[in-house]
């Protein structure tokens, strides 16, 4: 933990260190099933036990039903899987606040109230802006065809590469701003310009300019990969490299969209962060606290992912909310050498945009449900 310089580094900093370390690693564990693989497979033997009377009997049934049965069973079986995947979904979101609302407790407790407010701050910046990245990854996912089940191990690889990217990233920023001052102004206005882009984007979306998907063969990050490694891209697996014989009997390695769908969704998160880690050095330059929040947010992502993509679009006023936020955060980086704003004031401003931005979405959505019961 000697790499990382913190303010006022000393024992307690070192403890809330080891704390936070176990914390995301056993719940990372769990989540990846490390635990749970002996379990599955005893819970397993144990169902096809009791279960085998039953299983005769569907079969039974299944064979009287006729040629309509396997749709049936195919749609019941996607139907049960989608089900799933929300519950665990939901599951993991809880548990993953819940982890960081338990953590913000300890560094009440280890650190004092300010440094609560901070992490808490924090954290509620890089969650609420990791919401708009979610719709790339939309995007991305539906562009190359991604499977719904196979989209889990992308993004699982996806966020822990991009935990070791941010924490580089994070380092880089704080040493910036303590070695070069003005370079608060940078990141000012580099927030300012991405409100201002967050807002445009949005009014072409409400004109329909924006494309339904994206061209991933001239996305940049491909373009170079290609130069790489050969791309196919029909997708019959999860895996990310597949072996394929050449027309002279040799086989010859190539990437699938499963491959292509990572690098996107890594350059996608690489550019979100040069937003959200500003925004987050605006309010501290704590690396503990920047790193330890970043971390916790970008955790919960995948849960948080499969909880809502069903219903994206639904939040209809979440960009132009994110968007008010960067702005008031990059005019506070540019204003702190006139007038400073208070953490508790910032954690205000913050939580009313995204709790306005929130309930309008909630009131356009009912209106028009109400609207197309009407109209029937």
């Amino acid at each position: 933990m000697d790499f990382i310089t913190i303010e006022g580094t000393n024992a307690t900093y070192q403890i809330v260190w080891l704390v936070f370390t176990l914390f995301v690693g056993i719940a990372l564990a769990i989540d990846l099933g490390l635990f749970g693989k002996f379990l599955h497979s005893f819970r397993i033997k144990n169902r096809r036990i009791n279960n085998d009377d039953n299983n005769t009997s569907q079969k039974r049934k299944i064979s009287s039903v006729g040629s309509l049965e396997p749709e049936l069973e195919l749609q019941q079986e996607q139907e049960l899987q989608q089900e799933q995947t929300f519950r665990r979904a939901l599951k993991w979101t809880i548990i993953w606040i819940s982890l960081a609302a338990v953590f913000a407790g300890i560094i009440y407790l280890a650190l004092g109230y300010e440094k609560t407010l901070l992490f808490v701050t924090g954290y509620a910046i890089e969650k609420s802006l990791s919401v708009d990245n979610m719709f790339v990854f939309l995007l991305i996912f539906s562009s190359l065809a991604i499977p719904h089940a196979y989209q889990h191990k992308v993004l699982m690889a996806g966020i822990l590469s991009a935990i070791v990217m941010r924490i580089g990233l994070i380092l880089a920023g704080v040493s910036l701003l303590e070695s070069f001052h003005w370079m608060i102004y940078i990141f000012g206005g580099l927030l300012l310009f991405t409100a201002i882009r967050m807002i445009i984007q949005r009014k072409d979306e409400e004109h329909g300019k924006k494309k339904k998907e994206m061209d991933i063969e001239k996305n940049i990050a491909v373009r170079i990969m290609k130069r790489f490694i050969p791309i196919r891209f029909e997708l019959k697996s999860d895996k990310f490299l597949i072996h394929k014989n050449k027309n002279d009997g040799h086989k010859r390695l190539y990437a699938t969209p499963m491959l292509v769908a990572l690098v996107v969704v890594e350059m996608t998160d690489l550019v979100f962060a040069l937003d959200s880690i500003p925004a987050i050095l605006a309010i501290t330059t704590d690396s503990f606290i920047v790193i330890t929040s970043n971390i916790f947010a970008i955790l919960g992502l995948r849960s948080l992912y499969f909880l809502l993509a069903g219903m994206m679009e639904k939040f209809y006023y979440l960009k132009p909310g994110l968007a008010l936020i960067l702005f008031f955060v990059g005019s506070k980086m540019l204003i702190s050498e006139f007038f400073e704003i208070s953490i508790g004031m910032s954690l205000i401003v913050i939580f009313g945009i995204l709790a306005a931005a929130l309930l309008l979405s909630y009131i356009r959505t009912r209106q028009q449900i109400s609207k197309v019961i009407i109209d029937k």
